[in-house]
């Protein structure tokens, strides 16, 4: 319960007691929501057996006013009945019972004119109170018990028989019925609410997906294509073919980082080991960064390659980046991957960055292991056990 309001939402503007919270919606909202528009169509096709009461009162009148009054207000009983549900709904659990009760007293009005005959209106009673989805061990006693006055009402004015017995067990019967209803209604919108949130959750997801693939790849690729541009630059003058040859690197790179982002986008990732250990090969001689490579990726298990490659990928973008190393090392051994090298070692701002924090949700959410601290390098190490 929420400022003891229901919440909205698709659907019949009904939830379960446990779930009472309307949003937005204001009481007048409420009464005019699409669930509740679908409830007046329902309760008012129910109003036809109110006729019979009309008929009664204009009966047992005994003039034309006392029956306009008494047939005015056995249409105010059914407007009440209509707006019953759905005020129901938008007032706190504690206090929901005042409504049927509200209606239960409204019947004794036409008392004057039909007497014991406003039993005939309990039904509509009943149904107002299995609508307040309030929990079964109220609902049960209190339509009981309205079912149980209504037969001791009948047998004390109209003597005890069988035929005083079908209007106290339609009184039950549709009581029940209708919470039931009520109950089933409220639990479909509850899905629904979970389906939207599902949904929404899934959405989410996948943008954090996409935004840490699109940092990996893009931050990989860029700074590979930053460390050549700059080696082309110096190598212009000096040894014009060479610069050609690593331009031509860069405009390769290029591409294939546009691939990886449309991949990544797509939601196909071709990450692997072997084709990040190239890759880093590539990139670390680019930053003039000697490269203690493995020869082979066979100890890796296959469904761990592409998990692995992203190790590759995000700790050679450290060690070029960030750690002025003259050497780094990546091994294979055990189950573990690790990246190390001799640079200035750990920092504050490289434990915390957004690229080894989304590697460790993506390790974490493959049932990996992730840490970073120093290596017997004497710099930097990142180490994953797979």
């Amino acid at each position: 319960m929420v400022d003891g309001r229901v919440d909205g939402g698709p659907g019949w503007p009904v939830r379960p007691s446990s779930i009472t919270s309307f949003g937005r919606l204001s009481r007048a909202e409420i009464l005019v929501s699409a669930g509740a528009r679908r409830w007046y169509v329902g309760a008012a096709i129910a109003l036809i057996w109110l006729i019979s009461i009309a008929q009664d009162a204009v009966e047992h009148s005994g003039s034309v006013p006392a029956a306009i009054g008494g047939v005015a207000l056995v249409v105010l009983f059914g407007a009440a009945f209509l707006a019953g549900a759905p005020l129901t709904w938008s007032l706190p659990l504690r206090l929901r019972l005042l409504v049927p009760a509200g209606l239960l007293a409204l019947s004794f009005t036409l008392f004057p004119w039909v007497h014991w005959g406003v039993v005939g209106t309990w039904t509509y009673v009943g149904v107002l109170v299995g609508m307040g989805l309030l929990p079964w061990r109220v609902t049960w006693p209190v339509i009981v018990g309205l079912a149980a006055v209504a037969l001791v009402a009948l047998g004390v004015t109209e003597g005890w028989s069988e035929d005083i017995l079908w209007l106290p067990a339609i009184i039950l019967s549709i009581s029940a019925m209708m919470a039931a209803f009520a109950r089933t209604t409220a639990t479909i919108a509850q899905l629904r609410d979970t389906q939207v949130e599902l949904e929404l959750l899934a959405v989410e997801r996948e943008r954090n997906r996409v935004g840490r693939d699109l940092h990996d790849i893009l931050g990989h690729s860029l700074t590979v294509i930053t460390v050549k541009a700059e080696l082309a630059g110096r190598l212009i003058d000096a040894d014009p073919q060479r610069a050609r040859t690593e331009i031509a690197e860069v405009e390769g790179l290029a591409r294939g980082a546009l691939a990886d982002v449309r991949a990544t986008v797509a939601g196909f990732r071709g990450v692997n080991v072997s084709t990040e250990l190239a890759a880093a090969r590539s990139a670390l001689a680019a930053a003039g960064i000697a490269a203690d490579l493995p020869s082979s990726t066979d100890v890796i298990p296959a469904d761990r390659r592409e998990l692995s490659g992203w190790v590759v990928r995000e700790g050679v973008t450290n060690v070029i980046r960030h750690s002025g190393a003259s050497t780094c090392r990546i091994s294979f051994r055990g189950g573990e991957v690790e990246v190390a090298d001799d640079g200035i070692g750990p920092t504050a701002s490289a434990a915390t960055s957004t690229g080894l924090a989304g590697l460790r949700e993506r390790v974490e959410s493959a049932g990996g292991r992730m840490s970073v601290g120093r290596s017997d390098l004497g710099g930097f190490s990142l180490r994953v056990v797979l």
